[in-house]
């Protein structure tokens, strides 16, 4: 994608469920072939994941955000956010996912949605963000990139299969939102 390209980032609305869940079936297709297993990303649909987002953005704290591509009106990728699932300080929030369409990334579009998802979180008064990604993830460096820092592993299932998986945090959310500014 041309660098220079608009995108927007905005609210995602229910409306923009299906839409969404195209983007995390395409997303975990191209980046995932090879490290999960092709039963399972062929077995990924869009109407399953539709449906499982919905019930998502029915949970209170919950939040989407989308980059929409102007032009077009797509959606070329998402964030999904909120408080921490597990044994987390209340102060720390959680990036529960970041996917950009292959075709779109390395264009500023993830760097732009996390530093919206860290300034929604700053507002509600978070300290810190997090996320957990797969260790097989060829994206991790990304997370890298913007001052995240490795700080355990742990183990998720996906499918019928056992994958390790890091978790990243960004200590200071205020640094995150300077960094990743500087990064779109």
């Amino acid at each position: 994608m041309d660098e220079h390209r608009p995108f927007e980032i905005r609210p995602g609305t229910g409306d923009d469920i299906f839409a969404i869940a195209g983007v995390l079936v395409d997303t975990w297709r191209s980046t995932f072939r090879g490290l999960l297993t092709d039963a399972f990303l062929d077995g990924m649909s869009r109407e399953d994941e539709a449906i499982r987002l919905a019930r998502r953005m029915g949970v209170p704290d919950v939040y989407y955000l989308v980059a929409v591509e102007p032009a077009t009106s797509n959606i070329v990728g998402f964030a999904n956010f909120g408080p921490p699932r597990g044994r987390v300080p209340a102060h720390i929030h959680e990036l529960y996912a970041l996917y950009i369409r292959s075709e779109h990334q390395k264009a500023g579009i993830g760097a732009a949605l996390v530093r919206s998802v860290a300034a929604q979180c700053a507002g509600q008064g978070a300290k810190s963000l997090f996320a957990w990604v797969l260790a097989g993830n060829p994206n991790r460096q990304f997370y890298e990139r913007l001052g995240a820092k490795a700080i355990g592993t742990s183990r998720i299932g996906v499918g019928d299969q056992s994958y390790e998986q890091v978790a990243y945090l960004w200590e200071d959310i205020d640094a995150l939102f300077r960094r990743a500014g500087g990064q779109s």
